[in-house]
């Protein structure tokens, strides 16, 4: 099915976790048609027009999810790998239990209850394992959030699987990309936008068995950075106009839209009546402005009458709030 074609609305998700699996789904679904090295994109702001955190911080968890789902779905092995992991802990959990019921009389093995006591810690995984397998990378804006992501999802309780390892866009490339089977840039701003595009080529270059790379919220054109003229322009046409939408979910404060590719655009009101307590109230094929979302829910409730045609004013602002969405 075309996601030019499609006509069906997409339904919201019922939790963060719930629309990471989502749109990794949608990612490797994507991947799976598009062949090697498919470009997508997925876009995740739940902040409401909140702006107390960076984008990149209020949707750390999302991405957390997002990248252990895809690459379960799309690294062979490894689910596999994460299956001998649950098996070992749940026979260490049993022989623990047995070991702990022996009765009074019986002395207990502190040497053996340590052990199963350190498979259960580590969730069964060997704290001494090294992954060989495909690699899934993640390209973080700077080499600070990238240390920082090392440290805390990868600690004594990993947020992703063994395969994930972090990069920057800036600084100098010291990691080997050959085994590069999924790359993700997280959050990419315009001051990178030079870097991405040279990562992006050496990695399709480079890379042995590149399946897909996936932008995660990218804010490559800004006014001040990239300008609105040629240079956003040039740039908008070599790397964002070829990137297939596959996910996208922006809560805003009466609603949402969302999409799941190939599903259309949705607009969601929220309204206590209705089961889930949301309302669609449109779908179409393409990413609606911001100022053509407002005017959706004003056309909804009565408030505006459907706007025909803009004139020349009302033309150049939703253009400027299309490319201050990509």
């Amino acid at each position: 099915m075309s996601s030019d074609l499609s006509t069906a609305p997409t339904e919201l998700p019922d939790s963060l976790e719930d629309a990471a699996e989502i749109a990794a789904n949608a990612c490797a679904d994507f991947a799976e048609q598009a062949g090697a090295l498919g470009r997508c994109r997925v876009d995740f702001d739940t902040s409401a027009g909140d702006e107390t955190f960076t984008l990149l911080k209020q949707s750390t968890e999302f991405m957390q999810n997002l990248v252990s789902f895809v690459s379960y779905r799309m690294v062979p092995g490894l689910m596999e790998q994460k299956q001998s992991e649950i098996m070992k802990v749940a026979q260490a959990r049993a022989e623990l239990q047995a070991l702990l019921n022996a009765g009074d009389d019986v002395q207990i093995d502190e040497e053996k209850k340590n052990e199963l006591t350190q498979i259960l810690e580590n969730n069964g995984r060997d704290p001494n394992y090294k992954w060989e397998g495909p690699v899934v990378r993640i390209y973080f804006p700077d080499e600070g959030n990238a240390a920082l992501a090392r440290r805390d999802w990868l600690g004594d309780d990993p947020k992703v699987p063994p395969c994930v390892e972090f990069s920057a866009c800036g600084g100098v490339r010291y990691q080997d990309i050959k085994k590069d089977a999924v790359v993700f840039f997280f959050c990419p701003k315009a001051s990178e936008s030079d870097s991405v595009e040279s990562l992006l080529q050496t990695t399709e270059t480079e890379a042995e068995d590149l399946k897909l790379t996936v932008f995660v919220n990218p804010n490559l054109v800004d006014m001040g950075v990239t300008g609105f003229g040629m240079a956003g322009r040039m740039l908008r046409e070599r790397l964002l106009d070829g990137l297939t939408n596959v996910y996208y979910l922006r809560t805003l404060q009466w609603g949402a839209l969302t999409r799941v590719w190939p599903q259309a655009f949705s607009v969601w009101q929220e309204d206590a009546d209705a089961e889930g307590g949301y309302k669609l109230i449109w779908t179409g094929g393409q990413l609606p402005s911001n100022p053509e979302v407002e005017d959706i829910y004003d056309i909804q409730n009565g408030d505006k009458k459907e706007r025909k045609s803009g004139g020349p004013l009302d033309q150049f602002g939703d253009f400027v709030q299309g490319m201050m969405r990509l």
